[in-house]
């Protein structure tokens, strides 16, 4: 009798730590949403805020009636915000963290009432590995109790903390820790003699086994430093027989020089993996006693990640932002553009200074302008509009010079 009770006993406390188990309040999860500086419009794909929304999104719904219950909240922060010309840095970051919550709201399909709302927004938000992010908006959930009570109140903060102690059992599983622990100990007493006899058997079969093993580690040490000191000189040999990279070089893009649009930049290699590229174009051309118009100009910094033993190709990141003027017909379009996506390529190596660089960018580019048209020499606006352009933002021949 004894026995099955102790076996009903085993049963009950694995099937109630699994029901515990499954209640345990949910750890707090920061959401991570990037601004550009001085702008406070929320761009949903940019810098991986679109990934970021979606798990959002997934973890209100998972949390859904207990948020709509007011047993559990999300806090929205703004950290390091950048004011401009027209707003002050507490009004950007009022503004971004409405455009968050706006988001949630119609795609979350939840409250205003259901956020905590800090207004925290000059400091910098450090994340995991102590780096300081700027410009960034936190949704945290679910939110603190001390969070809670400090922006929503006492009553609010009250309903959380019951919460809290429902979902995560914490009496229960006091309750059942003791009764495993005094098992536990029922259970050592008894096993105490029958590890007694054992040990001395094992204790001369251990000591038997670790000469045994002794003497194996010995031998394979000794072949395993010849094979690593035979592949580190391989190693040595491969490295000192692939050339140097350039560490700074000159950059002119063939295919903008084409179409009459000069374009020149720089790259600096930090290394043999990294590379910084930076590519600026210029162009004012007028002709038909100025009635036709074409000027440009663009900055577009690249992060590179050469790839393969020789580290020519390469895969990296890029960001554009200009400014153009364009009239080739009746109608001309000044304004303002600004982008970036994925960027990869290959260098052809000409000889030891010259390369040619072959790339392709594929990404985002978004363009607002205004229209206008001549009338007696004087540009007369006719309206605006914008344009958003997913596929190819960038492409280029470049012939690079290395400088050193």
């Amino acid at each position: 009798m004894t026995v099955i009770k102790r076996i009903l006993l085993t049963v009950f406390l694995a099937v109630t730590g699994l029901s515990l188990s499954a209640q345990e309040k949910p750890d707090s999860t920061a959401y991570r949403f990037r601004f550009v500086a001085e702008n406070d419009m929320f761009f949903s794909p940019w810098s991986g805020n679109g990934q970021e929304l979606e798990r959002l999104l997934a973890a209100i719904d998972e949390h859904r009636p207990a948020i709509e219950a007011g047993q559990m909240y999300l806090l929205v922060t703004s950290y390091a915000t950048d004011g401009n010309e027209e707003q002050t840095a507490a009004q950007v970051a009022k503004t971004r963290r409405n455009r968050v919550k706006s988001e949630l709201i119609v795609r979350g399909k939840i409250k205003e009432s259901n956020f905590v709302t800090d207004q925290l927004f000059d400091e910098a938000y450090t994340d995991g590995n102590g780096k300081s992010l700027h410009n960034m908006v936190i949704v945290t959930l679910p939110a603190s109790v001390e969070k809670v009570a400090e922006i929503a109140g006492a009553e609010a903060a009250a309903r959380v903390e019951a919460y809290n102690k429902e979902v995560s059992g914490e009496a229960e599983r006091e309750r059942m820790a003791a009764k495993e622990q005094a098992k536990a100990e029922q259970t050592a007493k008894e096993k105490a003699e029958q590890e007694r006899i054992a040990a001395e058997q094992a204790a001369r079969e251990k000591a038997e086994a670790e000469r045994m093993e002794r003497e194996r580690m010995a031998a394979e040490q000794v072949e395993k430093e010849r094979l690593e000191a035979e592949e580190q000189a391989r190693l040595q040999a491969e490295e000192t027989a692939i050339a140097t990279p350039y560490h700074f070089a000159l950059r002119a893009n063939l295919l903008r020089w084409a179409t009459l649009t000069p374009d020149l930049g720089i790259e600096w290699r930090i290394n043999r993996h990294v590379g910084i590229a930076v590519n600026g174009t210029w162009a004012s051309w007028s002709w038909d006693d100025k009635n036709r118009r074409y000027a440009l100009w663009e900055v577009a910094p690249e992060v590179r990640w050469y790839l393969g033993k020789e580290k020519r190709g390469y895969i990296g990141a890029m960001y554009k932002a200009g400014q153009f003027n364009y009239k080739l017909s009746e109608t001309g379009r000044q304004g303002d553009l600004m982008g970036g996506g994925i960027v990869g390529g290959y260098q052809l190596k000409l000889n030891n200074a010259l390369s040619l660089d072959f790339n392709l960018g594929i990404g985002y580019i978004h363009a607002d302008y205004d229209k206008y048209v001549v009338i007696n020499g004087v540009r007369v606006r006719r309206g605006s509009g914008t344009k958003n352009w997913w596929g190819p933002v960038s492409a280029g021949v470049t012939l690079v010079w290395n400088i050193f």
